[in-house]
């Protein structure tokens, strides 16, 4: 064979052999396509699986809880004090003004004027307000007692800083709910001195505040503050047994004779006060009605 020949054949090997490189090359493609695809495959599982596990758990976690209220509901106000109790605070009084409210379980409050004329030596007037306000446990404010606390604080302060008060005193009144506290001051008005006794007090959740003031108007001669506050003291812890009452507490105490609770603090509410006397004294009741209260932000 000659030379030429022979590199004639070589020539047309080479490409022979190039295209069985290639054939083989392309067999390999789908073998690796395989395997890729069996290891995306078993990728996916373990993420599904992993996913599953996690909203799992995710079920699985407590919902937040919040210690539930004790007091479920308020007496009548109007009906929160005894026949001789009235009778004793506010003699010439008539049938007590029932204050308005949006929902009586959560908020309630009544008053009762008292205007007794003793003719030319003139007449002593006295005021009766009680306000009762129920907080509900919530997940995001709290436990009831806790935030019924926080508003019992806030009463007392408001007491304390009523614009005009002179000689103010603030004292605890024991034997009264779980925690109870009195704020007496004068205040002179141009009928004369209006002698206040405000009582602010809290039985779990539930907050009592009484507004008890007395004058001598037209010369008549000015109550005495000691037996003012010593009627509002009974008055008020008739307000708090009649609240542990309408709960099913019975025993004319229940827990409104209980010690001092746990918490202790401070929120928000205006409870209703005002007054609108008889005849000659409407402006001096409304004078003397100088309690303001907060109202919550919202039902309890």
């Amino acid at each position: 064979m000659s030379e030429g020949t022979m590199q004639r054949r070589a020539q047309r090997d080479q490409p022979a052999k190039r295209l069985n490189r290639v054939l083989v090359c392309a067999a390999a493609v789908p073998v690796m396509l395989v395997a890729a695809g069996c290891s995306s495959d078993s990728g996916s599982g373990d993420s599904t699986d992993t996913a599953g596990k996690a909203a799992a758990s995710a079920s699985a976690s407590p919902s937040p809880t919040v210690r539930a209220a004790a007091y479920g509901k308020l007496p009548e106000p109007c009906k929160a004090f005894s026949k001789k109790t009235l009778k004793d605070l506010v003699p010439e009084g008539k049938s007590g003004k029932e204050g308005k409210s949006d929902d009586i379980s959560t908020r309630a409050s009544c008053s009762w004027n008292s205007l007794d004329n003793n003719g030319v030596k003139g007449s002593q007037f006295r005021w009766l307000n009680v306000s009762m306000l129920r907080f509900e446990s919530d997940v995001t404010r709290g436990p009831a007692d806790e935030l019924a606390q926080e508003y019992f604080e806030k009463q007392v302060q408001e007491a304390q800083a009523v614009e005009g008060a002179k000689s103010v005193k603030t004292e605890p009144v024991t034997g009264t709910g779980d925690q109870a506290t009195a704020v007496r001051y004068d205040l002179k008005k141009k009928e004369g001195t209006f002698k206040q006794q405000t009582i602010v007090a809290r039985v779990e959740n539930v907050v009592v505040t009484l507004d008890y003031n007395g004058a001598g108007l037209a010369g008549d001669k000015t109550p005495s503050g000691d037996d003012l506050l010593k009627d509002a003291k009974k008055a008020a812890k008739e307000v708090v047994a009649a609240v542990s009452d309408a709960n099913g507490a019975g025993g004319g105490g229940g827990k409104a004779s209980a010690g001092p609770s746990k918490t202790e603090s401070k929120s928000p509410s205006k409870s209703p006060s005002g007054s609108a006397s008889q005849d000659a004294s409407d402006e001096a009741s409304q004078d003397a009605s100088t309690s303001p209260s907060k109202k919550p932000t919202s039902k309890s």
